[in-house]
Formats: C-alpha cells, structure tokens, sequence
C-alpha cells in the first residue's frame, strides 16, 4: 500500500470521534451504527471492538461476517471507509486485553461477563476521501 495514503488514513483515524460500523441483515439489508472508536488497531488492517453479546450486531456479524467500518473528520470533511469481514470473539485472553476500566458500566460482571465480547474486524479494501477527491486500495 502507498505509505502516503496510509498516513491520510491514520489521520483520519485519530481525528474521528466514532466510529461507523456496517453490518448486513437476514435479509441481506446494510444496518449502520456508530460505536466508540476501537480499542486496539494493527495498522489499517484490523481493529478490535468490544460489544454486547447480546446485540444485534453481534448476532448479524455471526450470520453474515461481511462487514465495513468508517471514519470521519468532521471539520475537514475526509473520510475512510473500510471493507472486510466481522469475527466475534469470545476468548477471555483478548476479552482480558480489550478491557478499559470503567467497562463495568457496561458489563457488570467484569471482564468474565458472558454479554461482553470483542469484535475483530479485518479490512480487506478501503476508499479514502479527502478534497473532493477519492481513491479505492486494497489493503495487503
């Protein structure tokens, strides 16, 4: 990948508050919806969420792991989106990792909360907008 547009990404990145994740309905329907931005990131290639088990989502993700996420600068009007497939993961080893204090607002039973789970999403291409201007990548 063009380290050029790997920079624009990770600035992109950092400046979006959210993030928008894309999952697809039993009847084959996009579904959007903002979350938190994610926890851990290798690169531009796979982000770590934590998530409900109990979610919609996750029960999407876990019929159909075709998926996108997308970040936004809201000021500069840029934005990367990113296609790929969804993994729900429940090892307590990465539930252990992703743990923030504070989840316990969401999860009270701790990081052992079986309704707490990660989501791991692996990007595959992605599309880069900045400057009235787009460009698609894979990404390797």
């Amino acid at each position: 990948m063009d380290t050029n547009i790997e920079i624009k990404c990770f600035r992109i990145m950092k400046r979006s508050g959210k993030t928008i994740v894309g999952s697809i309905d039993e009847n084959g329907y996009p579904n959007i919806k903002a979350m938190l931005r994610p926890r851990k990131n290798e690169g531009i290639k796979i982000f770590y969420f934590s998530t409900n088990t109990s979610s919609l989502r996750v029960k999407q993700f876990r019929e159909n792991a075709n998926s996108s996420i997308y970040f936004f600068d809201r000021v500069f009007y840029k934005g990367l989106l990113l296609k790929g497939k969804m993994e729900v993961l429940e090892d307590q080893n990465i539930k252990n990792e992703i743990w923030k204090l504070g989840d316990t607002m969401y999860y009270s039973k701790g990081k052992t909360d079986p309704d707490y789970c990660i989501l791991r999403f692996t990007a595959i291409a992605g599309r880069l907008y900045e400057k009235m201007n787009s460009v698609s990548f894979d990404i390797d």
